[in-house]
């Protein structure tokens, strides 16, 4: 398989340089030349596969070009070693929790195989491998989980300064090893700026070996459509099926919409955007207006400028026509995801964090015009934003054990303004 950069200014590359690169040297995104269509018998088979199964041979279809079939097996079996279980609310809407990895967050699933994919790659090598990552929450900890204490691979995450949960920061700044956390003085999109700007800078680019470990890199991408195969198998096939997911640099919808590339046959998506409404005001009048990130109790949503934007239009030829035919999109306010919290907390005795609650509410308000079966992505285990969700409730929210040795270990990290020449300066020290 080759990969071309959405904007068509670099040569296209090997599966290999698109997952050590992170980013094409035009500042596009790598997207596959070809997404292959699944046969039939796949899908008959469909509800009768485990999350590995489904997720082993939707990688050979894409990957077993590149990598040999046992060695794609153990990638994907190493890293899928969690459940994803699909629960049932209500006659018309499920959850799929995907918050049962090492960091209880989805991007357990995408980091977890991106870092068995370069550990296959780098097999033989004895050069430092470098990754650069911004986070607005999630994805840091996935990222410093899923490559702790990895030979030849040392990981530099950004974060927003004080724009995270505490458990959060716990995840990100507690590793050490060859984890490094640098707090900045911003918002994640100065974050994210920053690390895009990294990658494009020719004299980092001489000195070190940099990749990226955010949605940006289409190792990230390529995993977040197992679970959407998983969970549609789940449901037997028998209503129209919506997924709804949160959303805030979009990998984790763009994931769905590959599935869907490929031949699963999803009805429609809602994207569930919290105050930062980019995305749905796109929707609405077909113009897209990046904004400075606005702070909000969901905050792994809190984007003002989507990366996988670019991926998203790729796979609808830039059509808006076309992107509004298959997506809807809403944006919940602080408020309304609290009322979501304490409503679904009454009525089904379950709790929503604030990202899967926005989800919900979007489904809530779109259900009903979408029909059929919808599909809630659970993001986040609600223990990690205690802070938002045990007032709302007024009780505590279980911490699994996994997560209670981080909470009192000493914070490691180093503070830096919002400020390229700052993080290359560190960089090269």
């Amino acid at each position: 398989m080759r990969f071309y950069s959405t904007n068509r200014n670099s040569p296209d590359v090997s599966l290999r340089e698109a997952v050590f690169r992170g980013l094409p040297p035009d500042n596009g995104l790598y997207m596959p030349q070809h997404i292959p269509a699944l046969p039939k018998q796949f899908f008959d088979r469909l509800p009768q596969l485990s999350l590995k199964e489904a997720g082993i041979e939707v990688s050979k279809a894409l990957l077993g070009d590149d990598i040999d079939a046992a060695s794609l097996e153990s990638i994907v079996s190493e890293a899928l070693d969690f459940p994803t279980p699909v629960v049932r609310l209500d006659t018309h809407t499920s959850v799929q929790e995907l918050f049962h990895g090492p960091t209880l967050a989805f991007k357990d699933v995408g980091a977890r195989f991106m870092a068995r994919l370069m550990g296959h790659f780098l097999q033989g090598e004895d050069t430092q491998l470098h990754i650069l990552v911004a986070t607005s929450g999630d994805t840091g900890s996935a990222v410093a989980q899923g490559f702790l204490g990895v030979e030849g691979i040392h990981v530099t995450i950004l974060y927003p300064k004080g724009k995270v949960s505490h458990i959060q920061e716990q995840q990100l700044t507690t590793n050490g090893q060859n984890i490094t956390a640098l707090e900045i003085e911003g918002t994640f999109d100065d974050c994210q700026a920053m690390v895009k700007q990294a990658f494009l800078d020719e004299e980092l680019q001489g000195k070190l070996r940099l990749t990226s470990a955010n949605s940006i890199n289409v190792s990230r991408l390529i995993p977040q459509s197992f679970y959407y195969f998983y969970a549609a198998g789940q449901t037997g096939w028998k209503e129209p099926l919506t997924f709804i997911t949160p959303s805030g640099n979009f990998g984790n919808l763009c994931g769905g919409l590959l599935a869907a590339k490929m031949g699963l046959p999803i009805s429609h998506f809602v994207a569930a955007t919290n105050a930062n409404a980019v995305f749905p005001e796109y929707i609405r009048t077909g113009d897209y207006q990046p904004k400075p990130s606005v702070r909000t109790i969901a905050n792994a949503m809190d984007v003002g400028n989507p990366s996988n934007f670019a991926r998203l239009q790729e796979l609808f030829d830039k059509d808006h026509q076309k992107v509004i035919a298959h997506i809807s999109s809403t944006s919940v306010k602080d408020n309304i995801i609290r009322e979501t919290i304490h409503e679904a907390s009454e009525k089904y005795g379950y709790v929503l964090c604030p990202h899967t609650a926005t989800a919900y509410k979007a489904w809530e308000d779109l259900g009903d015009k979408l029909g059929g079966q919808g599909i809630v992505l659970s993001t986040a285990h609600p223990c990690k934003f205690g802070d938002v969700v045990e007032p709302i409730l007024n009780k505590k929210v279980a911490i699994p054990d996994r997560l209670k040795a981080i909470v009192n270990r000493e914070k490691q990290a180093i503070s830096m303004p919002a400020s390229f020449a700052a993080l290359k300066e560190h960089l090269l020290n």
